[in-house]
């Protein structure tokens, strides 16, 4: 006896969710694997930024009184910085449109 075709009947509705679930369930297990390796590979690197952390609060401290107890030397170099975006700005503008 011949068996009937059922090679080219759609899966059933059940059948799909399972194999979606179990689609899902293997995409948390990569993502699981993944978080740990990222975790170990990163982990030289936060070290390093910990043993960083502290100098550089220190440093920028001290930055930040400087600043407020002599805002001007800030501010100067404040519209130096600005006035040379506007110039550089300027100058592709004028490329832009000399070529």
């Amino acid at each position: 006896m011949t068996q009937p075709n059922t090679v080219n009947k759609p899966p059933s509705r059940a059948e799909r969710k399972a194999a979606l679930l179990a689609e899902l369930e293997q995409q948390r297990i990569d993502i699981l694997v993944d978080s740990d390796t990222l975790t170990k590979a990163a982990s030289p690197l936060d070290k390093n930024w910990r043993s960083l952390k502290i100098p550089l609060y220190v440093i920028g401290g001290v930055a930040a009184l400087r600043i407020l107890r002599h805002p001007g030397g800030a501010m100067a170099v404040g519209r130096k910085a600005l006035a040379s975006y506007m110039l550089i700005r300027k100058l592709k503008l004028l490329a832009k449109v000399a070529s």
